[in-house]
């Protein structure tokens, strides 16, 4: 099942949804320590980066400093699509947003400060009412 691909059709349709709870990036030596479920693992030279609930960290002792709200942005995009992460970075840091995306195969999910998360879904529900 092929993703969109079209930029204004990506944006329109992007229905941003801020999933429940906090999340936090964690680095650990070595595989997932048991009990953990991680939403994200990225494997890098320094160690294995976890993005996984906050309880979930608290639980395991894991060390975090950046705790994040989780946006899914709910459009099947293609992973060949361009823009969508530019245009969404854009609108995010326009207002002073940091955003770290993760890119599934159907769907991006934005990481931003939690603190501002229900705004930063406002800045995209914006942003897509501009293109429907």
């Amino acid at each position: 099942m092929a993703g969109e691909r079209d930029l204004r059709k990506l944006l329109g349709s992007m229905r941003p949804h801020l999933d429940p709870g906090r999340f936090v990036y964690a680095v650990v030596d070595g595989g997932v320590p048991e009990g953990v479920r991680p939403v994200v693992t990225v494997a890098e030279e320094e160690g294995l980066t976890l993005v996984v609930r906050q309880e979930d960290a608290d639980a395991a002792g894991l060390e975090y400093s950046y705790v994040a709200g989780r946006i899914t942005l709910r459009v099947h995009s293609a992973l060949e699509a361009v823009g969508l992460t530019a245009a969404v970075a854009q609108a995010l840091a326009e207002a002073g947003l940091s955003c770290n995306v993760v890119a599934g195969f159907h769907h991006d999910h934005l990481f931003v400060p939690y603190e501002r998360a229900a705004e930063a879904v406002g800045l995209l529900e914006r942003l897509a009412a501009r293109y429907v």
